[in-house]
């Protein structure tokens, strides 16, 4: 898997060292030697990693790192710092400043092409996500509250053998969060599938295989994208570097750090939050993209896919489909006589009187304005006569309520009838057989269901 990746050092060996080292792993590789130069090609170029060295004169890896997080066009980026220091406040620094790791001089390349790889991983998924929520953005459905994203208040699984390391660490983390402790690997991973926003797995545990744990867990649609912190011995590299292959979304090593682990644990709940809030706008824009925001009914666009399956089954020998369109008698006068807002309140009404009158298998739909459209599969066209009178009594039956229920207004609907004709007909065709039955209607009365079978 390879990545773009932006190198940051004053130092020009140091740069030149690592670019020959990542080249050589096939990473394409930008470079600068300070943080203002940074923050200016990470918007530019966005790169896939930001490797920061921290000690740098001027604007040091802290407040660069700090700036890219405060960001909204860069603060996905995962920053790797780079640092000769090895303290523990350093460490905790670097992690409030949001960065997402550390390696430290000299640089041990086999665990630097793992924390690259385990980013990689991790930045793609945003990336997609990103893209997507970009692709809504442009359709006009926007949703706001990322600005509320925070890291604490997290529901954080901790699976450890280890009684008095399990409960050290509860105990520093239940000041911020809700921690629960699960000695039993098999019961973690039942619970890892509940509302958990972390889980802190002992990799050296005695009683289970704790990489065999993240595997599963990593296996599983539903804790896929769970964040997992590894605690692992640092001298124990081979579980070190598997831990991270198998997609550890972080390390912590012992003796646990309660500081470290406090960052750490923050940063982690953070950026899930973070990719939850970008899913959840993703469903909610692809709910947008086929669903009509006033009425609730799905929209046009949708519809249109929908009949041309069904038109196409039928033609082929498949079950015959019928639709109703309707209008909305004299909507203009609604309007004109009481203003756009009781207008959106019929509609509305409307729309809850159609789909109340429909079976569960039609679709409902606003194909514009006051004009609405039902699909009906596996329907003949007396059936759907049948129905579409009831929807009509219905309508007529009783006024709307508008503004608020001060004023009551009688409203009727003509429609239209028509089902498929079989081999050569098409969703056109069809809509435009219905759409004639609606003329006919208004023209003799309006409030009538007429039916056109060819």
């Amino acid at each position: 898997m390879t990545a773009r990746i932006l190198v940051v050092d004053d130092v020009e060996a140091n740069v030149r060292l690592l670019e020959a080292k990542l080249t050589l792993e096939y990473y394409d590789v930008l470079s600068c030697h300070d943080g203002m130069t940074a923050i200016a090609l990470a918007g530019a170029e966005k790169p896939d990693i930001i490797l920061l060295d921290v000690m740098m004169p001027g604007m040091d890896g802290f407040e660069t790192c700090k700036r890219l997080k405060a960001d909204p066009e860069t603060r996905h980026i995962p920053v790797v710092l780079v640092t000769a220091l090895d303290g523990r406040e350093d460490r905790i620094k670097g992690l409030e400043a949001g960065a997402d790791d550390f390696v430290t001089k000299p640089i041990d390349d086999v665990i630097l092409f793992a924390r690259v790889r385990s980013l990689t991983r991790l930045k793609l998924i945003m990336d997609e996500l990103r893209e997507r929520e970009e692709s809504g953005r442009r359709m006009g459905v926007t949703t706001d509250g990322a600005g509320r994203l925070r890291g604490s208040g997290g529901r954080v699984l901790i699976v450890d053998d280890n009684a008095r390391q399990a409960e050290t660490i509860a105990a520093e983390l239940s000041g911020e969060h809700r921690p629960v402790i699960e000695a039993d690997a098999g019961a973690a991973l039942v619970a890892s599938r509940g509302l958990i926003d972390l889980m802190i797995v002992n990799i050296g545990a005695e009683s289970f295989d704790g990489l065999r744990l993240i595997a599963q867990a990593r296996s599983v649609d539903a804790t896929r994208h769970l964040p997992i912190l590894a605690v692992v011995d640092n001298a124990d590299r081979p579980r070190l570097l598997k831990a991270l292959e198998l997609g550890v979304n972080d390390i912590l090593s012992r003796p646990v750090d309660p500081g470290e682990l406090s960052a750490r644990a923050r940063t982690q709940i953070r950026r899930k939050r973070y990719t939850d809030f970008l899913r959840d706008k993703l469903d909610y824009s692809l709910e947008m993209a086929v669903t009509d925001a006033l009425t609730g009914l799905h929209n046009r666009r949708y519809m249109a896919g929908q009949l041309q399956a069904l038109v196409q089954r039928a033609s082929h020998g498949g079950d015959p489909v019928a639709v109703l369109v309707m209008d909305i008698d004299h909507f203009k006068s609604v309007n004109d006589g009481f203003g756009h807002d009781a207008g959106d309140e019929v509609l509305t009404e409307f729309a809850v009187r159609l789909a109340t009158n429909v079976r569960a298998v039609d679709l409902p739909c606003r194909f514009g304005g006051e004009e609405f459209v039902v699909v009906m599969p596996g329907t003949e066209l007396a059936d759907a006569h049948r129905i579409a009178d009831r929807i009509r009594r219905d309508v007529a039956s009783a006024p709307f309520r508008v503004m608020g229920g001060k004023e009551l207004i009688t409203i009727t609907v003509s429609i239209g009838v028509a089902a498929s004709l079989g081999q050569g007909d098409t969703p056109e065709a069809l809509l435009k057989r219905g759409d004639e039955g609606v003329y006919e209607a208004k023209a003799g009365g309006r409030n009538k269901v007429i039916a056109r079978a060819a």
